[in-house]
C-alpha cells in the first residue's frame, strides 16, 4: 500500500508518516510546499527507502493529479494553519484549503482511491452548544471577519468530499480536528501550548490573550495518528464526518497555571487584549470542545491522553530545543 500525505512536512502529517512507518507496511509519499510545514521534520525520513518527499503545492493541479494517481490512499493534511496566518493572509488561506482540496478529490474521484480530509473544529464557528456534537447546527459570524472564512472553507471541503461520496461513491472520511499538539509543534502561528511552554522555560510573561476564560481541549497527536489511520479502515466510517479531540476542557487561564507548573516555571501570566493583536474586528468563540460519542461508536475508543502528559510531552521536547 502506498499513502499520499499532504502537507506532510506539517506537525501533524509528519508525525502520522511516522505513525505509518512504524506502525504498518504501507510506503508513503511527502508532499509539501514547506510555507509552514518544516524540513527538519521529515528530514530524517528521507532516508527512508519506503518514503519519498515531493516539494509541491497543492493548488498545482497537474502535479496533484500525478500524486494522486500513485496513491492507493490519500491522507489530505494539508492546509493554511494557525488563527494568525488565517487573520493576516486570509486570501492564501482560502485557495489554499479550498483548491488544494479539490485538487485532492477530484483525481481521487476518478479512481475511487479512499481519502480522509482534515477538516477543523472551526467549522462550528461560535456555537454555544458544547460540546459540539457532528451534526449541530454551525453558527458563524460575518464575512467581514476573516476567522469566518477559514471556517466556511473547511466546511467547504467537507462539502466537497461529501458530494463526491454521494455522486461518486469516492470513499471519504471527513475529521474535525480540536487543537491537535504535541512534540515538534511551533508556536509561529498562533498555537497556544507551544507557545506557553516557551515563553515558560525562558522566563518570559505568559500571554493570555483576552481574559483567559475561554474553554478549549487539547488532543495529544499520537492519538489522532492513531484514529485517523483507523477510521481510514473503518467501512463504517466512509461517507460520514468525525470528531478527533479530547472530551476535557480547561480554560486558558488554568492551561497557563498548568504549564507553569509542567516547566517549574515562575512566568508571571499576562492578560493582551485581542484587538491588540488580531484588530477590532477579531472574534474568539468562548466554548469548544467536542462530543466523542459517534467516534467512540464507531472506533471503540476516543483521545484519551492526559493534558499533564501532553505538556509533559512539549516541555521536555522544548527543553532539549532551547538548551534550557
Amino acid at each position: 500500500m502506498r499513502a499520499l500525505l499532504t502537507g506532510g512536512g506539517g506537525f501533524i502529517g509528519s508525525h502520522f508518516a511516522e505513525y505509518l512507518l512504524a506502525e504498518t507496511g504501507y510506503d508513503v509519499h511527502i508532499v509539501d510546499d514547506f510555507s509552514t510545514g518544516v524540513p527538519g521534520n521529515v528530514a530524517g525520513l528521507r532516508e527512508d527507502d519506503r518514503v519519498d518527499v515531493d516539494e509541491l503545492d497543492v493548488r498545482d493541479e497537474a502535479a496533484m493529479r500525478e500524486a494522486v494517481a500513485s496513491a492507493d490512499e490519500v491522507y489530505h493534511f494539508a492546509a493554511a494553519v494557525g488563527v494568525e496566518k488565517v487573520v493576516n493572509e486570509p486570501l492564501l488561506s482560502l485557495k489554499t484549503n479550498v483548491e488544494g482540496t479539490q485538487n485532492v478529490l477530484d483525481p481521487a474521484a476518478e479512481d475511487g482511491t479512499p481519502v480522509f480530509v482534515a477538516s477543523s473544529s472551526e467549522v462550528y464557528g461560535k456555537s454555544l452548544d458544547v460540546p459540539f456534537d457532528e451534526d449541530d447546527d454551525r453558527v458563524l459570524g460575518p464575512t467581514t471577519v476573516p476567522r469566518w472564512g477559514y471556517a466556511n472553507a473547511k466546511a467547504l471541503d467537507e462539502f466537497l468530499g461529501l458530494a463526491h461520496h454521494q455522486e461518486n461513491g469516492l470513499p471519504v472520511v471527513v475529521g474535525r480536528f480540536f487543537n491537535i499538539v504535541g512534540p515538534r509543534q511551533v508556536g509561529d502561528y498562533g498555537m497556544v501550548i507551544p507557545t506557553f511552554v516557551e515563553q515558560a522555560l525562558r522566563g518570559d510573561p505568559i500571554t493570555v490573550y483576552g481574559d483567559g476564560t475561554q474553554t478549549r481541549s487539547f488532543t495529544h497527536v499520537q492519538d489522532a495518528c492513531e484514529v485517523v489511520f483507523d477510521l481510514m479502515q473503518t467501512d463504517a466510517a466512509t461517507g460520514d464526518v468525525f470528531n478527533v479531540g479530547s472530551s476535557e476542557p480547561v480554560t486558558i487561564n488554568e492551561l497557563a497555571d498548568r504549564v507553569k507548573a509542567a516547566a517549574g516555571s515562575d512566568s508571571p501570566v499576562e492578560h493582551v487584549p485581542f484587538d491588540e493583536v488580531y484588530g477590532d474586528d477579531f472574534e474568539e468563540p468562548p466554548r469548544r470542545y467536542p462530543a466523542t460519542e459517534k467516534l467512540e461508536s464507531a472506533l471503540g475508543y476516543a483521545p484519551d491522553t492526559d493534558l499533564e502528559t501532553i505538556l509533559a510531552d512539549v516541555v521536555e521536547e522544548q527543553k532539549t530545543k532551547l538548551e534550557v
